[in-house]
């Protein structure tokens, strides 16, 4: 069976299956008391770790969860990102891993969640026109300013992970990854064999697609959906794994926290692990 929890970075306790709190609208109104109520709940379920970013809703997101949480109950972690900032451009924001603008994100985040420490932040992309050390530079020096307890990567490559590595102490990653698309597979072995996190992120993408005929096959034999098979799959694919499913619906919620308790045979396994993919 595998493990319920995992230490990020070593001493930092959390559960695996995690909540992803993007999709959660954050406008006055029905929808975002829905999301209040949605987090709460999601702790209520047991979960012990809630990722946000400044990107979700420009710090909107993390006023959101502070809103639902705070005081924070022990062991509850939220771990946010830096490093995306608006833009003008068609897309609405950019890559920006300036210092003193990584730095100014970190201090609103510490005001938007009440805290006095995040203890996991990420740095949500790697900026290529600014030098790597000087992007993880920053957040070292914010590290050592007690602001920051330990630090992370997204969407990075082997290499750039290595290079990382060599700059600070890298306690996870959050890379795009599922049983549907494992482009990734190559980060995940290099963090399993480090004892690093590995946060996927759009986890349980196309599980419910036509195409998936192996999943669906796989759910009705356990009695469960295939969003549920995808997680559960995720969650024995590796001990490092910590799945971030979001949704901004209750019933949703409570179908992702279900896939902890749902045991995959091996067999079950390897007729996952052949279905056609990505990567």
């Amino acid at each position: 069976m595998a493990s319920s929890t995992f230490r990020i970075g070593g001493d930092l306790k959390a559960g695996r299956l995690g909540f992803g709190a993007m999709r959660l609208p954050t406008e006055p109104g029905p929808a975002r008391d829905a999301s209040l109520r949605i987090a709460r709940r999601a702790v209520e379920l047991g979960v012990t770790l809630i990722d946000t970013a400044h990107m979700y809703g420009w710090g909107a997101n993390e006023e959101l969860l502070a809103e639902a949480l705070h005081p924070y109950a022990d062991g509850l972690l939220i771990t946010t990102k830096v490093g995306v900032a608006r833009s003008a451009g068609p897309a609405g924001w950019t890559l920006d891993g300036r210092p003193d603008v990584l730095r100014d994100q970190v201090e609103h985040a510490l005001r938007r969640l009440r805290v006095e420490r995040i203890e996991l932040l990420q740095l949500h992309r790697i900026d290529p026109e600014v030098p790597l050390a000087d992007q993880l530079g920053a957040l070292r020096e914010l590290q050592a300013e007690g602001k920051v307890g330990r630090l992370g990567l997204s969407e990075v490559t082997v290499a750039e992970l290595d290079q990382a590595r060599e700059i600070i102490d890298v306690a996870s990653v959050q890379n795009r990854y599922s049983l549907l698309d494992r482009e990734h597979e190559p980060v995940l072995a290099a963090c399993e064999a480090a004892g690093i996190a590995f946060l996927p992120w759009r986890p349980v993408a196309g599980a419910a697609s036509a195409a998936t005929a192996e999943i669906a096959a796989v759910a009705a034999e356990l009695g469960a959906t295939p969003t549920q098979v995808s997680l559960a799959w995720l969650l024995h694919h590796s001990p490092v794994i910590l799945p971030i499913p979001g949704t901004a619906r209750l019933d949703h919620l409570e179908e992702n926290l279900a896939a902890a308790r749902l045991h995959l045979t091996p067999a079950h396994c390897d007729r996952l692990d052949g279905i056609e993919r990505t990567g």
